[in-house]
């Protein structure tokens, strides 16, 4: 198979207590074994980490992406190809990223990829086996496969005190500095002259998303793992344009976007993740978008102020990147929701969000429920629900991150 999907263990201490002091996980050595029927690559880290494994054509590569890592000593790296895989190359790809590429000679299929506990002195070890094929089986194992994030082919990256096998990747989407804590924006929707959907009780999205997103925001600064910004603290109205703007210009990490819903149906309830598409995956996902979209229009803003520059932001918004670590935040924020928060039928969907057209930051919209059902906007209105969200946006956050917490298996 050619591409596993995430891989996921409980945080383990550090090994040997080298990185006891490191935020980081640290990765120690790396080398390859085995010859051309079947190589081995494996890297030392010192603790176990999630990651994800998938397969790239033309040219053929294996790539592993894995929570930010500080990378050790290069004298332990190896610098000669070996077997199947003719050099390989890691570093920093995104913020709170790292990524492993390994060149290969030509086809071939991912046999085995796993990361073994660290016992005693030894630390945890990354696996990866490959072995060959030939292009029509490697093409429709391809094919077959979940979509990767893109791989945007990256330049050689300038020269550092690594070996040449080895050089760091540069990152692709802008972020702060390496070892700085992850930026995340929480946007509670509508607010002050748009109060968004009103439930048959009564209950205004604005008031429902504001008290989720401002207790979301107390527990991720209380984590001591990331930087929070609000777009709002406070019942205000502010242009979706902005809000983009909100979020790039701090350069964040990831933008959450808060929401509860309303449709013309009261027997719909539950939760729903949303990501960005220039087509929506159903007529419902349209109809929302079409809604939101118009949050401006409902606040009176002149839209054709903006023109430009939205233009412009729909234009860079296809960076296939951004895209799917977006979707990788919103399978995680579904697999923490489930037994914890009602979800509907297929709960994660997409469409046109402007909200969530920043090109460089991975956005998702968070439905919490549907406010013209009964049963959901009198959980809404709740304590106990609200601790129960937003606990789960938070351990999916440090799923995300790769901070220790267990991720599920897709």
């Amino acid at each position: 198979m050619l591409v596993v999907a995430c891989m996921s263990f409980a945080g383990f201490p550090a090994v040997g207590g080298a990185s006891a002091e490191s935020a980081l996980p640290v990765a120690r050595a790396a080398r390859l074994a085995g010859d051309d029927q079947r190589t081995r690559f494996v890297m030392d880290i010192d603790r176990m980490v999630a990651f994800r494994i998938f397969a790239l054509p033309e040219p053929y590569r294996v790539v592993i992406d894995l929570p930010e890592l500080e990378f050790g000593d290069s004298a332990d790296v190896e610098t000669d190809g070996r077997g199947l895989v003719s050099a390989y190359r890691y570093g920093r790809f995104a913020p709170g990223k790292s990524r492993i590429v390994l060149d290969t000679n030509g086809p071939f299929s991912i046999d085995k990829s796993f990361i073994l506990e660290p016992v005693d002195s030894q630390p945890a070890r990354l696996v990866v086996d490959i072995v060959p094929a030939d292009r029509r089986t490697f093409m429709r194992e391809l094919a077959l496969a979940p979509p990767p994030p893109a791989d945007e082919k990256p330049e050689p990256p300038a020269q550092t005190n690594a070996p040449a096998a080895a050089t760091p990747l540069q990152p692709v989407p802008p972020g702060g500095a390496a070892g700085r804590m992850p930026l995340i924006v929480v946007d509670a929707g509508h607010g002050g002259v748009d109060p968004g959907a009103k439930g048959k009780g009564g209950t205004l999205e604005k008031d429902v998303v504001l008290e989720v997103a401002l207790l979301f925001a107390e527990k991720l600064e209380a984590s001591g793992r990331y930087r929070v910004k609000l777009t709002r603290d406070d019942d205000r109205f502010i242009k979706l344009g902005d809000r983009v703007e909100i979020a790039r210009n701090a350069e964040a990490s990831l933008l959450i976007s808060v929401h509860a819903d309303a449709i013309n149906y009261a027997g719909i309830s539950g939760a729903t993740v949303y990501t960005r598409s220039d087509k929506a995956s159903d007529l419902a996902a349209q109809m929302l978008a079409d809604r939101e979209n118009r949050a401006d229009l409902i606040a009176g803003v002149d839209l054709s102020e903006e023109t430009d520059e939205v233009a412009g932001i729909l234009f860079d918004l296809v960076r296939r990147e951004t895209r799917n670590f977006s979707k990788m935040f919103g399978r995680g924020l579904i697999d923490e929701f489930r037994g914890q928060v009602r979800l509907i039928k297929n709960p994660l969907r997409s469409a046109r969000f402007h909200v969530l057209a920043a090109p460089d930051v991975p956005s998702v919209l968070v439905e919490l429920g549907y406010l013209t059902n009964a049963k959901d906007e009198k959980v809404m209105k709740t304590p106990e629900w609200r601790e129960k969200v937003t606990e789960a946006m938070l351990q999916a956050v440090d799923a995300y991150f790769g901070r220790g917490f267990a991720q599920k298996v897709n």
